[in-house]
């Protein structure tokens, strides 16, 4: 039975001396935001020099020293991750009036500077398209020329990696990458460069009382990278790990992970959240494999030959590179300890691969076309992390 290690430290990333170098095959993450007011007093915690730049009020240096403190963590990324490893980074830009001043901070362009500056090389970036239909997403005055901004409703996912391409040189880390793989209609939708099927997920905290909203991503963003960037049993970091959604998506795709968080009461229901878990990431599992079963029934009744077969499961697949894919679902979890916790997993049968039934609230698939027909659609609406 395939297992999977998980650790939580509640200590501030900038000196992850419990990680080792070269020791983390994929970071996922997503820190607090340079010149949102919501993270004012967690930047200003660690620098006091921010808090008198926002006062006087000086939105460039601010935004430079939010970042400072930012880069300490990413030079400790750069140190952990092994060669060929990846770093995804969501971020979005922030626009704020300081005095009378009206200005857009770029954050996802101080964010590579500072990566590239590090060593890493910066890859094709994912647009998370965020659109509202709030009709005061509009900024400035409205109907009248030269005054009004365009909306911002969208953020960056920065894919960026440490040195050249990773290696996979033994015959038991090729089987391990083979049965790791997606399906081709997954492929053709996650490694799009704009996003616009996901939305961002519940803010707020419920027990805790601290802060009345979390910064967090949505499960599935987190559940898409890990799966686009990693194979499984490696070990994905998440530096800002926040409510845990990082460490339930590794949890979900059969990674081991550990994350970092400087506020132990976003981490107060994290357990509880694992706990309960188990049957969620059956659903997200059920759900990958129903999909690709409309995929072939739809492309079948279109038409469209499809050549091979998955050897595990024996549901047609397209390309030779998902013959050999196969899953792993999280059946327990067991707690070792105050902040590390095992899963156990099973794989399942030929026979309930064919047999997968449409979970709740399951998207219709919409009919393909084309070489470049895709499922569209959020995959997982039914799964909540939590807040």
């Amino acid at each position: 039975m395939m297992k999977t290690t998980h650790k939580h430290y509640i200590l501030n990333a900038a000196n992850m001396a419990a990680v080792a170098d070269c020791s983390i095959n994929l970071v996922v993450t997503s820190p607090p935001y340079p010149m949102i007011d919501m993270w004012d007093e967690i930047f200003c915690h660690q620098d006091g020099r921010i808090e008198k730049a926002l006062k006087k009020p000086d939105g460039t240096l601010a935004f430079e020293l939010m970042h400072k403190v930012l880069d300490r963590v990413w030079k400790e990324v750069f140190r952990v991750l092994s060669p060929g490893g990846f770093a995804c980074i969501n971020i979005g830009d922030a626009t704020r009036t300081l005095g009378d001043n009206f200005a857009l901070y770029p954050n996802h362009a101080r964010i590579l500077t500072a990566a590239q500056a590090l060593g890493f090389t910066a890859l094709p970036c994912i647009l998370w398209r965020k659109q509202t239909n709030a009709p005061n997403k509009f900024m400035g005055s409205g109907m009248l020329p030269a005054g009004a901004y365009v909306t911002l409703e969208h953020e960056y996912i920065l894919i960026l990696r440490k040195g050249g391409k990773r290696e996979f040189t033994s015959p038991a880390a090729k089987k391990n990458r083979r049965q790791s793989a997606l399906f081709w209609e997954e492929r053709n939708q996650w490694f799009s460069d704009i996003w616009m099927d996901l939305k961002g997920t519940r803010q707020a905290m419920g027990k805790q009382t601290n802060r009345n909203r979390s910064g967090a991503f949505p499960f599935e963003l987190a559940y898409r990278l890990i799966n686009m960037y990693s194979v499984k049993q490696d070990l994905v970091l998440d530096p800002f790990l926040g409510t845990g959604t990082t460490m339930l998506a590794a949890m979900a795709a059969g990674r081991n992970s550990a994350g970092y968080e400087i506020d132990p009461s976003l981490l107060e229901n994290f357990y509880d959240k694992c706990h309960d878990s188990p049957g969620h990431f059956s659903s997200v599992i059920q759900q990958r494999i129903y999909l690709h079963n409309e995929f072939v029934r739809q492309r079948l009744e279109a038409g469209k030959p499809i050549k091979h077969e998955n050897t595990h499961y024996g549901f047609p697949v397209v390309t030779r590179q998902e013959k050999e894919l196969v899953f792993s679902i999280p059946v327990s979890v067991e707690q070792q300890s105050d902040q590390s916790m095992v899963v156990n997993y099973e794989i399942p049968s030929r026979e309930t691969a064919h047999t997968v039934t449409a979970p709740p609230n399951t998207p219709a698939v919409p009919r393909t076309s084309g070489a470049k027909s895709r499922t569209d659609g959020l995959l997982f609406p039914d799964f909540d992390p939590g807040p």
